[in-house]
């Protein structure tokens, strides 16, 4: 994507040994680059949310164990960076998805070959990565033109295509493109009139600070709404269509995504407003069955609730207390939509229904797998 008329990702290889990334904890109001040259600095980046996004997670986890194997090719060394990687973000199957896949990979060759391949295996991974978000793209680009010719209003620049989105799914949570954005950028490239009302998505603000910030320099025109606001659209009619992303897919359509998803989904249904989530398939996790049981809900630090950032009218950016001295918080990260109230899921093999058929149709490879828990839905 470009920022400002430049290309850029989220992560690359800087150098030898040297992997750059976006500082998100900075936007949107400066534009950081940051350099890591060891493990323990990814793993910091991911907790820190320096780097976030479940795709986005895993090319930069591959990352770390790239820059461990520089230090120390040995197996003891290996496993240390993927166990150090793997506590940052319980949530996000793709960070467990794409150390499996690195450590896999490393431990069928010998230690002096396994630098340079783990280097070349995160860069596979991060293009692959915006391989599977560009056709996401295009199938969700098909849809958007489906609801669109539907519409019992025409979608004119006047009166555009009104989507909805909660969280940031954009580039900034992947290596580029984005997933739930990714419809709405080739929608919007294509000349498809639409606009964007953007979750504020409290209390990290993700909606807020980066969907806004990658949606403007991109030109989509949007419309920033606290999170509460978007049932009221919904009952009054301005809204076409909801797109969300996804941390975790259950085999059965079950889906865990930025806390606030659930009852955005909840509203759409009770005013027909179709929901869509795009995820890419690493974010698939065939093991399970029942989202709301079984998928592991990050609890985050009180202080993403007690404190906002922002900048002041000199400029500087600064972080202040809005709860009262002793309050209790609750942080959970994300909640689980059942699949009963998602419409379809865009992925880069097509649109599925959400249910376990749905996805074995679009992924036969995974059609032997055992169901567990609830069973098929």
């Amino acid at each position: 994507m470009r920022v400002d008329g430049k290309a850029m990702r989220t992560i690359w290889a800087a150098r030898d040994g040297v992997v750059g990334i976006l500082d998100q904890a900075r936007l949107p109001h400066e534009l950081v680059i940051v350099e890591l040259t060891t493990a323990a600095e990814v793993a910091h980046a991911i907790r820190s949310m320096q780097v976030r996004g479940a795709p986005l997670i895993g090319a930069a986890a591959a990352y770390g164990v790239a820059l461990a194997m520089r230090i120390a090719p040995s197996d003891a060394a290996l496993d240390d960076s993927v166990a150090l990687l793997g506590a940052t973000r319980p949530t996000a199957v793709n960070l467990r998805w794409a150390l499996g896949r690195v450590r896999a990979a490393l431990l069928g060759r010998e230690p002096s070959e396994r630098a340079r391949f783990a280097w070349r295996l995160a860069a596979e991974i991060a293009d692959e990565d915006v391989a599977i978000n560009t056709a996401i793209g295009v199938h969700g680009l098909a849809l958007i033109r489906q609801i669109a010719a539907a519409r019992t209003t025409p979608v004119t620049r006047e009166h555009p295509l009104q989507v909805l989105t909660h969280c940031n799914a954009g580039w900034l949570a992947t290596v580029d493109v984005g997933t739930a954005t990714a419809p709405l950028y080739a929608a919007f490239d294509a000349g498809v009139p639409l606009h964007v009302w953007v979750d504020e998505t409290r209390p990290r603000n993700q909606g807020a600070s980066l969907t806004a910030w990658e949606l403007g320099r991109h030109g989509v025109p949007h419309t920033v709404i606290a999170d509460n606001t978007g049932g009221h659209l919904m009952q009054h009619g301005r809204v076409d269509l909801c797109i969300v992303g996804s941390d975790r897919t259950t085999a059965t359509g079950d889906v865990a995504n930025k806390i606030g998803t659930y009852l955005k989904a909840l509203a759409a249904r009770d005013n027909g407003v179709p929901f869509y989530v795009a995820l890419p398939s690493p974010t698939i996790d065939w093991s399970l069955s029942d989202g709301v049981a079984e998928i592991p809900i990050e609890e985050r630090a009180a202080s993403e609730v007690t404190h906002v950032s922002g900048r002041l009218e000199d400029g500087r950016v600064a972080t202040v207390q809005v709860t009262p001295d002793g309050s209790g918080v609750a942080n959970p990260g994300f909640d689980v939509t059942p699949a009963r109230l998602v419409t379809g899921l865009i992925t880069e093999r097509g649109i599925a229904a959400a249910s376990r058929a749905g996805l074995v149709a679009l992924f036969p490879e995974h059609a032997a797998e055992r169901e567990r828990g609830h069973g098929a839905r």
